[in-house]
């Protein structure tokens, strides 16, 4: 049977990647060591599989046709198809996990989900730097959950929380012997392309940082219920670590490190949950 062996979490500004090497050098360093931490966690672990749980920036969907959730379930998908990735992250193509990806689908469909699929993903600034900044290795099979952080109507944080159980019924129901690991992206608060682009919301991102802690999944849901809608349009990210804390087992997380990034205009955030007992 497979086992969930590790969930984690992280910020993916896409000027991390872009101004990475002409950004004040000090704040340079408390980016590189919180990813650094994530990236030893992580592979102290040592997953055979990485589920990433992160928004599309409108690479793959559009309002034309946007799924609140869409999941990957092909051998291979795209890599980050911006200019400012390539010169980071060359990767084309990154390893999928298709017999995975398909049991997410079909436990989902048996509990009364019914998210999209992509047999072949682009994967773009939100899946690809928390992977390259942690050191993740490019050859580590993926299996994308992409969440609707984007555009309302948004999955409910009920919703989100619901996804998580399902994700981690999905590990403990997969037959083989797979050790997986779940890597939440994006957040904490940010506002982008709105009047307040640049604010960083400390007060929200304590706020929501100490609920995570609790790991009371009724405090949490009616907090960002109420929070989510009076900060930056990209505090909505939050979701993707609604499901892994729900994946979890909602029993709290350690906070490896929290700063506002006004370099990267995100309230940056880095977390490793404790897994129950087994």
């Amino acid at each position: 049977m497979a086992e969930l062996i590790g969930v984690f979490a992280a910020s993916h500004g896409p000027i991390i990647a872009r101004d990475w090497e002409t950004m004040p050098r000090d704040h340079r360093d408390k980016l590189a060591a919180a990813f650094d931490e994530i990236g030893r966690r992580l592979r102290a672990c040592r997953p055979d599989v990485l589920v990433v749980v992160s928004p599309d920036h409108w690479v793959n969907f559009f309002i034309n046709n946007l799924p609140a959730i869409c999941i990957g379930i092909g051998d291979e998908h795209d890599g980050p198809p911006e200019p400012f990735m390539k010169k980071v992250y060359p990767h084309e193509t990154l390893k999928g996990h298709a017999a995975f990806g398909r049991h997410v689908i079909e436990t989902a469909l048996d509990n009364e989900f019914e998210p999209a699929l992509s047999h072949r993903l682009r994967l773009d600034h939100g899946t690809c730097i928390p992977l390259w900044r942690a050191g993740v290795d490019p050859e580590m099979p993926l299996v994308p959950i992409l969440v609707n952080d984007l555009e309302a109507p948004m999955p409910s944080i009920k919703r989100c929380f619901a996804w998580g159980r399902l994700l981690r019924r999905a590990i403990e129901s997969y037959p083989e012997p797979l050790r997986v690991a779940v890597l939440a992206t994006g957040g904490l608060s940010h506002s982008i392309g709105e009047a307040t682009m640049g604010w960083i919301d400390e007060k929200f991102d304590h706020a929501c940082i100490k609920h995570f802690e609790n790991g009371q999944e009724r405090q949490l849901d009616t907090f960002l219920t109420t929070e989510l809608d009076r900060t930056g349009n990209g505090a909505h990210e939050i979701r993707d670590w609604v499901v892994a804390h729900a994946a979890a087992g909602s029993t709290g997380f350690e906070l490896i490190d929290y700063f506002p990034s006004p370099a990267t205009l995100v309230g940056a955030g880095f977390a490793s949950w404790r897994l129950p007992a087994t």
